[in-house]
């Protein structure tokens, strides 16, 4: 019998943390809305939903809400996209289906755990695109030629990066794509957080550019809807077909509830994410003066993407018993950043309620000083 699996890190952290919790400074993801709140801005009417037959869907999704998607994510063509379980059901679909054993992937370092995990579970032989060099939005070419090489199967992309809130610029962009191209390689891109920026443009999906482009989108970051696990990709007809195979065997489709509620909410994209990215950068203000108030204690490379970033901790050597205490002793969560194979600090979350941020940001102040004073 092979060895069994270990959860991820960080779902396993939040399946035996987050309950205990009173405030959450660590997610990932905007403030979600109520069902009410939904209802209201995208204009869903009871009768709507009771027009609803509770039947089978299809494997791709009924025409009306690919059509929705496309005509936002991906220049109007329905048959690129694929409705599925959140995000996640898209990669390991996608990634199970693309990949073979030995084929070389390029992964960046600290990646989300689905898209690492989907590479190495298929036996491809993983090289690392470090985040360090990038620079002002962009990697030195020198780096992009050394680890993106001819042969590359596929190479995978997360920006804004979770959990840094790094990104490319316009011209890092530019150059990181048209390496890919150069080479021949499948772009696997991210999007997750894609729409929410600080201070640089919102990249666009490469896919209109770059054919050979798998891109993934979901509710659960910007739109503030996690709980409807609601996601897509956008890909080459042919590769989707590819995934039926697999996707036949394993959850066939969605709820056919869930398309309609997902079909309103993609045609109320605006307003929806519009006010959460609003609140985003508000509270982003707040981390940024919590953190000058704190110059000896944190490290905090500004995030230019996303609703998170990664607090780094000086002296501090193990993350995960410094989250467990904070938890245990001030009721405030953290994600540590082992997580993200990022051992020296935490993942803060900027996305929620400004009331829970700032008591929470608050309650960190207390426990930093206590532990400069048992110093």
């Amino acid at each position: 019998m092979s060895t069994p699996q270990r959860p991820p890190v960080l779902e396993e952290w939040y399946r035996r943390q987050l309950h205990r919790a009173e405030f959450d400074i660590s997610s990932s993801g905007v403030q979600p809305y109520s069902f009410a709140e939904l209802r209201r801005i995208a204009g869903i009417e009871q009768e709507d939903l009771d027009r609803v037959v509770m039947d089978d869907s299809t494997s791709q999704g009924p025409q009306e809400l690919r059509q929705a998607i496309a005509d936002r994510y991906a220049g109007g063509r329905a048959d690129h996209v694929m409705v599925t379980h959140g995000s996640s059901e898209a990669i390991a679909l996608t990634l199970a289906t693309v990949l073979e054993p030995g084929d070389r992937v390029v992964l960046p370092d600290s990646v989300y755990h689905s898209l690492g995990h989907f590479v190495r579970e298929r036996g491809c032989a993983v090289r690392t695109l470090p985040l360090g060099p990038l620079s002002q939005g962009a990697f030195p070419e020198s780096v992009l030629d050394e680890v993106i090489t001819p042969g590359t199967r596929a190479v995978v992309a997360n920006f804004p990066h979770n959990p840094t809130g790094r990104t490319l610029s316009g011209a890092g962009y530019d150059s990181f794509v048209r390496r890919v191209a150069e080479v021949g390689a499948l772009l696997v891109w991210d999007a997750a957080t894609a729409e929410i920026t600080h201070g640089t443009e919102v990249l666009p999906n490469p896919a209109h550019s770059y054919p050979r482009t798998i891109a993934y989108g979901t509710f659960s970051k910007v739109f503030g809807l996690p709980g409807l696990r609601f996601g897509w990709c956008v890909a080459a007809p042919e590769l989707i077909e590819a995934t039926f195979a697999l996707r036949d065997r394993t959850t066939l489709f969605l709820s056919p509830l869930v398309e309609r509620i997902a079909l309103h909410a993609m045609r109320a994209a605006p307003r929806l994410i519009g006010p959460r990215a609003q609140q985003a950068r508000r509270n982003l203000a707040l981390v940024d003066a919590w953190v000058a108030r704190h110059p000896d204690s944190v490290a905090w490379q500004r995030p230019q993407g996303g609703v998170c970033g990664l607090l780094r901790l000086p002296g501090v050597e193990d993350t995960e018993a410094f989250c467990r205490e904070l938890l245990d002793r001030h009721g405030t969560l953290l994600v540590p950043g082992t997580a993200f194979d990022l051992p020296d600090g935490v993942r803060l979350g900027f996305g929620g309620a400004e009331r829970e941020l700032s008591e929470g940001l608050a309650r960190l102040s207390d426990f930093l000083r206590t532990r400069e004073s048992r110093r």
